[in-house]
C-alpha cells in the first residue's frame, strides 16, 4: 500500500506523450520563413515555371509518358494543397508578426514615458536653477555695484576737500 505512487512527499512522475514532442518557437520561426518565401517574385517565377511545364509536359508528350491529361485534376488537386498549407502558414506568420509589433510597442511606450519623466525633472531643475540664478550676484551686477561705491567714494572725498578750501 506504501508504494511509489500514492507517496505524497514526492511528486507524480510525469508521464510519456505518445505524440512528439515538438517546440513551438522552432515551428513559427520555420513557418515564418516558409510564409516569407510565398510572398517573392522569386516563389511565383517557380511556381509558374512549374505550371507551364507540368502542362505543356501533359499536353505535348506522348500519350503514354502523360500522367495527368487534361483537365490536369492532379496539378489543381497539388495547387489546392498548396493552398491550403500557405494560407495557415502566412496567418501564423502574420500572429508571429503581431505579437513582436505589441511587445516593441510595449517597449516604445515605456522608453516615451522614461523619455517624458526625464524632460520634467529636467524642467523642475533648470526652473530651479534659473529661480537661484536670481538671486546670484552676476559679475555684471557686482561690478556696477563696486563702480557706484567708488563714485560714491570719489564724491566724498571731493566734498571734504571743497569744505577744507573754503575754510581757509
Amino acid at each position: 500500500m506504501d508504494g511509489e505512487g500514492s507517496r505524497l512527499d514526492r511528486p507524480k512522475p510525469r508521464r510519456r506523450s505518445p505524440l512528439p514532442a515538438w517546440d513551438p518557437e522552432a515551428f513559427g520561426k520555420a513557418s515564418e520563413r516558409i510564409a516569407r518565401f510565398l510572398g517573392t517574385g522569386r516563389f511565383i517565377a517557380w511556381m509558374t515555371g512549374f505550371v507551364v511545364l507540368w502542362v505543356a509536359w501533359n499536353t505535348l508528350a506522348p500519350d503514354r509518358l502523360r500522367f495527368d491529361p487534361f483537365p490536369f485534376i492532379l496539378l489543381t488537386l497539388m495547387l489546392s494543397l498548396q493552398a491550403s498549407y500557405s494560407a495557415p502558414l502566412i496567418l501564423l506568420s502574420q500572429y508571429r508578426q503581431a505579437d513582436r509589433d505589441r511587445v516593441n510597442l510595449e517597449r516604445d511606450r515605456k522608453q516615451n514615458e522614461r523619455s517624458i519623466a526625464d524632460t520634467e525633472f529636467l524642467t523642475r531643475e533648470i526652473a530651479a536653477l534659473r529661480a537661484g540664478l536670481g538671486e546670484v550676484a552676476t559679475r555684471d551686477w557686482i561690478r556696477s555695484e563696486f563702480e557706484d561705491l567708488i563714485r560714491e567714494l570719489d564724491e566724498g572725498r571731493a566734498t571734504p576737500a571743497r569744505s577744507e578750501e573754503r575754510d581757509r
